[in-house]
């Protein structure tokens, strides 16, 4: 679970107040029940679309003013600055990675098909632009090449400025992120992911997870809040199965459902799966939920078995399993 004060925009927690306090007066006090969340059905799409296009251009000129820092200070040249995410559009679909550059994480898989990428990336009618962030440890060198390799390709002008690597990666940097980009990518070898927080960050954000079969989003796909691929491999090579069904989602399913607008310019199946990311995964994947539970399932009956001083064979409290 995340801390769901921490990481949802406080824009969307008052958008929210504002339809759901007449019913639910102290909705964010309990923001672990399923209840609360589905509330946000009464929100309009166009208000909804309008806070997420809006958290779009901030995460945008963020990336921008730090470009700018750069130009005058440094002089960088212009690969660099484009690299940087200077032509970034806040029209274009975007995706979003950002997490620790470590190999089983498999930042570069997007990467395996250049020719395909490339057409995706570049269609003149319906664009997308992908948004990496992160670091590699000190230690992880494989991890820094691949970091070095997305890095050279943000600077190759065949992929039209469509590729932006965001350096000096923090806190801050990942809130803009996993509120402001519309679609949050984890490709992980499985079942090497633990959890996955950030995606669950995103999510609350009403950002749609494109996740592989691992970690958190196992439990949090419902078929309707997002995208999961990888569950059908095959003994043949991973990296080439997996990013293959990438590229099959994005152009057959992901890219064409944001870019159908309605005659208002909102895209409202796209605002309605983001409201079912929302409603769907905040309440289940909140610290709030997840502290009640280790204190109602867990150390209570601890402590009432030190109080008895009733343990098992184990050492395990009495009734609870190792």
């Amino acid at each position: 679970g995340v801390h769901i004060p921490t990481w949802i925009n406080p824009r969307l927690v008052s958008l929210i107040n504002r339809y759901i306090s007449p019913i639910c007066p102290d909705w964010f006090d309990h923001h672990d029940k399923d209840y609360v969340w589905a509330l946000i059905d009464r929100v309009p799409d166009a208000k909804l679309w309008e806070l997420h296009y809006a958290l779009k251009i901030k995460l945008i000129n963020r990336i921008l003013q730090f470009k700018r820092r750069d130009w005058m200070k440094y002089q960088a040249d212009c690969a660099n600055v484009v690299a940087g995410g200077a032509l970034i559009d806040p029209n274009t679909l975007t995706i979003g990675f950002a997490r620790r550059f470590s190999t089983y994480k498999r930042a570069d898989l997007i990467f395996q098909d250049l020719d395909r990428l490339k057409k995706i990336l570049n269609n003149p009618w319906k664009p997308v632009q992908i948004i990496f962030a992160g670091k590699a440890h000190p230690a992880d060198d494989e991890g820094k090449r691949i970091l070095q390799r997305i890095y050279q390709y943000a600077q190759q002008p065949e992929f039209g400025g469509r590729i932006a690597f965001v350096e000096d990666y923090g806190e801050q940097i990942a809130k803009y992120l996993v509120q402001g980009v519309d679609v949050w990518m984890n490709n992980p070898i499985p079942p090497q992911e633990a959890s996955g927080t950030s995606g669950m960050k995103a999510a609350v954000n009403g950002v749609l997870n494109f996740s592989i079969a691992d970690g958190w989003w196992i439990e949090g796909y419902n078929g309707k809040n997002g995208w999961i691929f990888g569950k059908n491999h095959t003994n043949n090579d991973r990296n080439w199965e997996d990013a293959a069904e990438m590229y099959s989602l994005l152009e057959n399913e992901i890219v064409p459902l944001y870019y159908d607008t309605d005659l208002d310019g909102i895209p409202h199946k796209w605002v309605a799966m983001m409201k079912e990311s929302i409603k769907s995964n905040a309440p289940r994947f909140s610290a709030r939920r997840m502290v009640k539970e280790y204190m109602h399932k867990y150390y209570i009956s601890t402590l009432s078995c030190v109080e008895c001083n009733t343990f098992n064979d184990d050492g395990t409290p009495e009734g609870i399993s190792q």
